[in-house]
């Protein structure tokens, strides 16, 4: 009987590959009940979100790839938050005194939720990061993205869900 072996560098994308497919939020079913409370007090759930297109970061930071993305996701807040864009950056697994430190070294415009102030974290099985899900007016998951992106694909991901991001706000 002939057992195939994969070389360690196919063995480890293929992990990898596995890791990125694992089921998470899924596209047109309604997001899971949550409560969230960000740093500066805020309080959201699913009823307070409804009518508006909700863009969740879920972050660390030791993660290269959402501190390299963290600037996409604030000029993305800042040009539509005043449009009816509510962006939630969910700090995953990190005592809330190095997150403190952190964002005073790194200010951050988004509104800011740590993991131990809501439940989102473990609703969508964030295990690799960056992650972005995109709740769309109607309260339903649009889409979401494992991993880095980019701009482009942030606000590919955004305009998904019905929210008019246009091509004259991209710079």
């Amino acid at each position: 009987m002939f057992t195939p072996k994969l070389s360690r560098p196919i063995a480890i994308a293929l992990l990898f590959s596995a890791m990125l497919l694992r089921s998470g939020a899924v596209a047109n079913e309604p997001a899971p009940r949550f409560n969230a409370v960000t740093t500066a007090g805020e309080k959201f759930n699913n009823a307070s979100i409804k009518g508006k297109v909700v863009l969740l970061e879920f972050w660390t930071t030791w993660c290269k790839f959402c501190v390299a993305e963290a600037d996409y996701v604030d000029k993305l807040d800042k040009a539509y938050r005043d449009k009816g864009l509510i962006v939630l950056a969910i700090n995953v697994g990190e005592p809330k005194k190095l997150v403190k430190k952190y964002l005073e070294a790194h200010p951050r415009s988004c509104r800011i939720v740590l993991m131990e102030d809501t439940n989102l974290a473990a609703m969508y099985e964030a295990t690799v990061y960056p992650i972005y899900v995109v709740i769309d007016k109607d309260g339903n998951i649009s889409d979401e993205q494992r991993g880095a992106g980019g701009e482009e694909a942030l606000r590919t991901l955004v305009s998904q869900a019905g929210f008019p991001v246009t091509l004259a706000d991209q710079h």
